[in-house]
C-alpha cells in the first residue's frame, strides 16, 4: 500500500474522531459509548474499503471505548446487587 494512502487514512480518522467524538474517559453515559463504538466500527469498515488499510489508532480507540463500556456495565451491575 502506498504511504500516501496510509497518511490519508490516518488524517481522515483523526479529523473524524476529533470532530465527532469525546475522549473515552469523558464519557459517562453507556448509550453515548455504545453510539461511539457503533460509529467507529462503521468508520473502520469504510477505511478498509477505501484504503485497504485501517490505522492502529482506530483499533486502540475502539479498545478504549470498549474498556470504558465494560467498566460502566460492571459498576452498574455491582450497584444493582448491593
Amino acid at each position: 500500500m502506498a504511504t500516501l494512502n496510509r497518511k490519508e487514512a490516518d488524517h481522515e480518522l483523526k479529523r473524524f474522531t476529533s470532530r465527532n467524538f469525546e475522549k473515552p474517559a469523558d464519557c459517562k453515559d453507556l448509550e453515548q459509548i455504545r453510539f461511539y463504538v457503533r460509529e467507529l466500527c462503521i468508520k473502520i469498515e469504510e477505511l478498509e474499503k477505501r484504503f485497504e488499510y485501517v490505522p492502529n489508532s482506530a483499533y486502540a480507540l475502539l479498545a478504549q471505548y470498549n474498556s470504558m463500556q465494560n467498566s460502566i456495565i460492571s459498576k452498574d451491575f455491582s450497584n444493582s446487587y448491593k
